[in-house]
């Protein structure tokens, strides 16, 4: 990934709301020998994918995600059973339960989210428009209301 300046990682902060981030709803083929739903790259979601990952055998009670993104933007779809999303602009809060393999959850940059109540045996798609960087992750709730305040994540 290409190294951003503090100042535009603020920016982009800053500007990321709840409201930003929204269920789409997949096309669905239906058919009497199962269905099918395809994803485009650059075509369904409003990014090119650079990543795919998935989270499965997640213990009862724990939580994923925690965590936000300068840059990246992600898709994130239940294939297999249900889980929640709590998304957090550092102002408001929404948790979306997701348990259609045809709908994922855009999650925008700048926004933190927290999967949980995962159900026995459900698998979490993510589809990522950045590789992996760890310098792209704030991985400390007060580090990330603090870039939402306008103050480097160091101070």
């Amino acid at each position: 990934m290409n190294s951003i300046s503090i100042e535009e990682k603020i920016r982009i902060h800053n500007q990321s709301r709840i409201s930003d981030c929204r269920i789409i709803t997949l096309d669905r083929h239906q058919h009497a020998n199962g269905n099918l739903t395809a994803i485009n790259n650059g075509v369904e979601l409003p990014f090119n994918l650079e990543r795919t990952f998935y989270i499965y055998d997640v213990p009862g009670g724990a939580e994923r995600g925690g965590h936000s993104h300068y840059t990246c933007h992600e898709f994130i779809i239940a294939i297999s059973g249900s889980f929640d999303v709590t998304v957090d602009d550092g102002i408001e809060q929404h948790t979306y339960t997701l348990n259609r393999p045809y709908q994922g959850l855009l999650v925008v940059p700048g926004i933190w989210r927290t999967l949980q109540n995962f159900s026995s045996g459900s698998v979490c798609l993510a589809l990522a428009s950045h590789h992996f960087d760890e310098n792209d992750y704030v991985r400390e709730y007060e580090d990330f209301i603090n870039l939402k305040n306008g103050r480097k994540a160091e101070e």
